[in-house]
C-alpha cells in the first residue's frame, strides 16, 4: 500500500533515484559510510518501504538472467584462480626472453583474451600482483606493463559478451547473439589493443632487453618489497583444477557460439558442475564470488524500475529528444555513454541508457553501448574497477601509478579506441 500522498509518490521516488546516482557520482553519500552498493541497496530497500514497489514487483524488476551469468563465471573464475592459472601464466610470460616491447605485446595480448572470458576485474585481482613482482625480480620498471594489464584488460573484456558485468547485462537485455557481437567488435577491440601497445612501447624503443624505461636501478629500489612470498592470493599452480575451469570455459564458448541453449542456464550448469570438487570447499568458491557487485545491480534494477513505473523514464527521453538530444541518434547515444560511463560508472549508465535503445537496432545499439563504456573505463583510474585494483596491487608492491602517470597513457588509449570505434561503427551501419 502506498504511504504517501497522491503525487507523492513521483516526487520520492525521483528524489531517490536522484540519491542514488548521486551516490553513483560521488561513491558513496557525504556523511555517510556508504559505497556503491549500500546506496543501491538503500534505495531498493526505500522504494519498497515506502510501498512504490511490492516486494513481488521488486523481485521482477531484477533481470535474473544477467544475475544467474554474472554468478556463474564468478564462480567459474574463482575455479581458475584457486587453481593458481594467472599467476602460473604470467611468470611464465615474464621469464620469456623478449625485449622490452616485446614482452609488452604479449602481456597485452594475454591480458586481453584473459579478459574476454574470464572477466577483466578477475583478470587483474589476480595477475596483477605476481606481474609487479615478477618484473621487479627480471629488474624492469613494471609501471609500463602494469599500465598494459589495466587497459588490455578494459579493451579486451569489450570483446566478448562476457567480458564484463555490463556487457553481459546487455546481452541479456537485449538478446544479443553472442557470435553477432563478437564479430562486430573484434576489429575496434582489436585496433585499440594495437594503439595501446605502440603508445606504450614507444619510450621502451631504445631500452636494452633486461631493462624497463627507468633502467634497472628504479625496480631495485622497490625489490624489496615486491620480493615477499606470495600467500594465498597466489595459489600454487594446479594442473587439473585449471584444466576443469579452462574445459568449462571453453565449452560454454561453444555453446554460446553454435547452440541456443540460454546463456545463463548453460553457464549456471557449468558454475555447478564446478562445485562439485573433491578439492576446493564449497565456501572458498563462493568466497571468489563478487557478492557486492550483484547486490548493486539488484539494487540498481529496483529503483530503477521503481522510476520507470512513475513515468518518468518515457518523459525524461521525450523531453530530451525534444530538446535536441534525441538518444536514439547513434551519435548521441554514443556521447551520452561516454559521459555517462565517467560519471557515474559503466554499469549504472548502461542501466540508465537500455531504455532509450529503440526497437530493431539491439544489435548496432549494444555493441556501441557494450565498447563506448567500456573503452572510456580507460580514461581515469576511478574509471574501471580494474585500474583501481592493478594500482592498488601496485601500491602494496612499493610502486606508485598515480593518476598523472596512468593519464598519460589512458587519455590518449581512450580517445584513440574511441575513436576507432566511432569510425567502424559508422561504417558498419
Amino acid at each position: 500500500m502506498n504511504l504517501l500522498p497522491p503525487g507523492g509518490d513521483v516526487i520520492a521516488v525521483g528524489l531517490i533515484f536522484c540519491l542514488v546516482y548521486l551516490g553513483m557520482v560521488l561513491g558513496g553519500l557525504p556523511g555517510l559510510r556508504l559505497d556503491r552498493t549500500g546506496v543501491a541497496l538503500l534505495g531498493a530497500i526505500a522504494v519498497i518501504g515506502l510501498g512504490e514497489l511490492s516486494v513481488e514487483a521488486a523481485a521482477q524488476a531484477v533481470h535474473l538472467p544477467t544475475i544467474l551469468l554474472l554468478f556463474s563465471f564468478m564462480v567459474i573464475s574463482a575455479q581458475m584462480r584457486l587453481g593458481g592459472f594467472y599467476g602460473a601464466v604470467m611468470r611464465r610470460i615474464v621469464v620469456l626472453k623478449l625485449g622490452p616491447a616485446g614482452l609488452l605485446g604479449v602481456v597485452i595480448a594475454v591480458s586481453a583474451v584473459l579478459s574476454a572470458v574470464f572477466s577483466n576485474d578477475i583478470v587483474c585481482l589476480a595477475v596483477a600482483p605476481v606481474l609487479a613482482q615478477a618484473c621487479l625480480r627480471r629488474g624492469v620498471n613494471p609501471v609500463p606493463y602494469l599500465l598494459a594489464l589495466a587497459c588490455a584488460s578494459n579493451i579486451g573484456s569489450a570483446a566478448t559478451l562476457i567480458g564484463n558485468p555490463q556487457n553481459m547485462l546487455i546481452g541479456e537485455v537485449l538478446k544479443l547473439s553472442f557470435s553477432a557481437y563478437l564479430l562486430q567488435a573484434g576489429v575496434p577491440v582489436l585496433l585499440g589493443l594495437a594503439l595501446l601497445w605502440a603508445l606504450l612501447a614507444w619510450p621502451l624503443r631504445r631500452v636494452p632487453a633486461g631493462q624497463g624505461a627507468a633502467g634497472p636501478a628504479a625496480a631495485g629500489r622497490t625489490a624489496e618489497a615486491g620480493a615477499q612470498p606470495a600467500g594465498d592470493d597466489d595459489p600454487a599452480f594446479d594442473a587439473w583444477q585449471t584444466a576443469k575451469g579452462l574445459a568449462a570455459a571453453l565449452a560454454l564458448v561453444g555453446v554460446f557460439l553454435f547452440t541456443p541453449w540460454p546463456r545463463d542456464v548453460a553457464a549456471l550448469v557449468a558454475a555447478g558442475l564446478l562445485l562439485l570438487s573433491r578439492r576446493f570447499h564449497s565456501s572458498r568458491m563462493m568466497a571468489g564470488v563478487d557478492w557486492e557487485l550483484l547486490v548493486l545491480f539488484m539494487g540498481l534494477f529496483i529503483v530503477n524500475r521503481a522510476l520507470d513505473v512513475t513515468g518518468l523514464t518515457q518523459q525524461a527521453i521525450a523531453a530530451l529528444a525534444q530538446a535536441g538530444v534525441d538518444l536514439a541518434d547513434a551519435n548521441t547515444l554514443f556521447g551520452a555513454t561516454l559521459m555517462l560511463s565517467n560519471l557515474v560508472s559503466n554499469v549504472p549508465a548502461v542501466m540508465l541508457l537500455l531504455p532509450a535503445v529503440p526497437p530493431g537496432q539491439g544489435l548496432q545499439a549494444g555493441v556501441q553501448l557494450a565498447l563506448v563504456s567500456t573503452l572510456a573505463g580507460n580514461l581515469l583510474i576511478v574509471g574501471s574497477i580494474a585500474n583501481i585494483i592493478v594500482v592498488d596491487a601496485a601500491r602494496k608492491c612499493g610502486i606508485v601509478i598515480d593518476w598523472k602517470t596512468h593519464l598519460r597513457t589512458g587519455l590518449p588509449v581512450t580517445v584513440g579506441s574511441l575513436a576507432v570505434t566511432w569510425a567502424w561503427l559508422r561504417w558498419a551501419a
